[in-house]
């Protein structure tokens, strides 16, 4: 059963013009050291940037609060798996959110998919309810 579903567009450029204007300060605000050392690793790390932007936008989206009632840039990390599959960890005022839309005997599945053409880049972020697997 589908909970949530959030998209998100970002210019890249605006997240240069940003980097370039506010730095260290918008990085810390709004990404995770993981975040952040896998962006400045890449060539372009606006592009990085924007793309878990666009990520944490979509999630927020699908959690169908936005960046208010308790959710907060910093809970949801854009992660990669080994195979480079992204996937977001959430913590927080999110979690809790993503908790009270899960329904009883079910657990919270969250799907991203990313992809960049610069100028732009983008995201979609699908929350599922799964049936609880039972440790027995």
């Amino acid at each position: 059963m589908i909970i949530g579903i959030g998209t998100d567009l970002c210019d890249i450029r605006r997240i240069e013009k940003t980097l370039e204007q506010f730095g260290e300060r918008f990085k810390q605000r709004l990404y995770s050291d993981y975040e952040q050392a896998k962006a400045e690793r890449r060539e372009n790390p606006a592009s990085s940037y924007a793309q878990s932007f666009a990520a944490k936008e979509a999630c927020s989206k699908a959690l169908g609060t936005g960046f208010r009632l308790g959710v907060f840039w910093r809970d949801m990390v854009v992660l990669n798996f080994p195979t480079g599959q992204p996937y977001i960890e959430i913590t927080g005022g999110a979690l809790e959110r993503l908790n009270s839309l899960t329904p009883d005997g079910m657990e919270a599945r969250v799907d991203v998919s990313q992809t960049d053409e610069y100028p732009m880049a983008h995201a979609m972020v699908i929350i599922s309810a799964i049936p609880k697997v039972s440790a027995d």
